[in-house]
């Protein structure tokens, strides 16, 4: 696949691969918290943010975490994406992250539609963010510009009023892209 990433993108999307492979190959023994660090802090390092009109020609389009290595650009979710799979393969239980679609205000004249990783240390615990916008780890009570509006994960979706109604129960995931993307993984650069 690294052949193939190398001759259709270039040298420098090969190195991006080769990074996050040795990004995956990271102690495991290590603390969560640093696995949230780190991992947040390589993709937003290592990729550009643009609009999925000038990466992909289109509205709308959820990357693999290949596919946005490969290109080293892409917009919200993927970013959000990418940070999901890549704690899921260093170890962090897939039960403590959730991918959030928000409304994030001070980005603009209008509130801007977006996603984050949200990492619960606990289920009742106030999770932690993990972005693209604001690169540090916080806490979502330090977030204030982020009003949660659904996530979800491999596991189901929640909404956000259902959390706060003390409805913590996950709904089926029927988001499309989801399934697309899923249903991609691995095969991103099949012949």
């Amino acid at each position: 696949m690294l052949d193939k990433v190398d001759k259709k993108y270039g040298a420098a999307s090969r190195q991006r691969l080769e990074a996050w492979q040795v990004l995956l190959a990271s102690d495991k023994t290590i603390g969560e918290l640093k696995k949230l660090k780190l991992v947040n802090d390589f993709f937003n390092q290592q990729i550009m943010f643009v609009s999925d009109a000038q990466n992909w020609g289109v509205e709308d389009y959820w990357a693999t975490p290949i596919e946005m290595l490969a290109k080293g650009r892409g917009d919200c979710e993927d970013f959000a994406i990418a940070k999901y799979f890549a704690l899921l393969a260093l170890g962090v239980a897939e039960n403590k992250l959730r991918i959030t679609y928000v409304q994030a205000s001070g980005f603009g004249p209008n509130n801007l539609a977006h996603m984050v990783l949200s990492y619960y240390p606990a289920p009742a615990e106030m999770p932690l963010i993990l972005d693209n916008l604001i690169p540090e780890v916080r806490q979502a009570t330090l977030r204030p510009d982020l009003i949660p509006i659904y996530s979800f994960n491999g596991q189901g979706l929640w909404l956000a009023k259902d959390r706060s109604n003390g409805n913590a129960s996950a709904r089926k995931n029927n988001i499309g892209f989801w399934s697309q993307l899923v249903s991609r993984r691995g095969h991103e650069f099949d012949d």
